[in-house]
């Protein structure tokens, strides 16, 4: 049912979508950060639409810890198509994300990417993914912030596991020396990659940690910033899975 539900709803966002875009156009041609903020505004709605219906309680911790005055690079662990929805109904400041370069091809979906100032990498070809890099130090330098997983893909291994992070990932908070935030999401994979093509009634966590100045690490934690944020993630899951762990047992006794 709930998965019918969302269908539902996504159907009505994408018929509701012609007009909003005639909209986002317009104040696109007087403010594209306007244009921005309100396309972050509605994602974020439909965001929180989907996880009501989908009866995904969500958790959020540590969301002061986001710097209210400047832009970030949020870094998160991946492990299912509802991390994007849980960051958007959750982030503190307007964000667009690095994704895959077939994800511009995908009807109306890539279009709101756009309004969001997402950004598209072709992994596969470095050059390409140079100019996307520089691209976004554009925008953070105008004070738009990124989401970026550095794992490249979503990881189905263990609830603490984590693929090796990608340290070119990490070029945007070099480049800018803008903070960089650990972002630790538990129990999104239990939504739907579980048990695909269902959705299913879930609690999630999604912590926001404090931010990492790459001028502040010394020795190899600045040399290898990927493997130093990558811990501080592992351990913001470990802890947090044993609050999710409490919690079920709690309601099961």
């Amino acid at each position: 049912m709930r998965t019918i539900l969302i269908g539902l709803l996504f159907i009505i966002f994408f018929i509701l979508s012609v007009p909003l875009f005639l909209l986002e156009l317009i104040i696109g041609i007087f403010s594209i950060s306007a244009r921005t903020i309100l396309a972050q505004k509605i994602i974020s709605v439909m965001a929180r639409a989907v996880l009501l219906l989908g009866g995904v309680s969500v958790t959020v911790l540590g969301a002061e810890n986001v710097p209210k005055d400047e832009a970030v690079v949020y870094v998160f662990n991946h492990r299912s198509y509802f991390d994007i929805v849980i960051c958007y109904s959750t982030a503190p400041n307007p964000a667009g994300f690095i994704s895959m370069k077939k994800m511009k091809d995908v009807p109306f979906i890539n279009i709101w990417m756009i309004f969001l100032r997402c950004l598209f990498i072709d992994r596969g070809n470095t050059r390409e993914g140079l100019k996307t890099i520089e691209a976004g130090v554009e925008l953070l330098k105008k004070g738009h912030s990124i989401f970026i997983a550095p794992e490249g893909k979503r990881n189905f291994s263990g609830v603490y596991d984590m693929l090796p992070f990608k340290e070119g990932s990490f070029r945007l908070a070099k480049k800018t020396g803008c903070a960089i935030i650990p972002v630790a999401i538990n129990n999104a994979d239990k939504i739907y990659e579980a048990q695909a093509p269902w959705i299913k009634k879930t609690d999630v966590i999604i912590e926001y940690g404090r931010p990492i100045y790459i001028k502040d690490l010394d020795g190899d934690n600045r040399k290898f910033v990927g493997a130093y944020v990558q811990k501080i993630i592992h351990d913001m899951l470990r802890k947090n899975q044993n609050i999710l762990d409490e919690k079920r047992l709690f309601f099961n006794s």
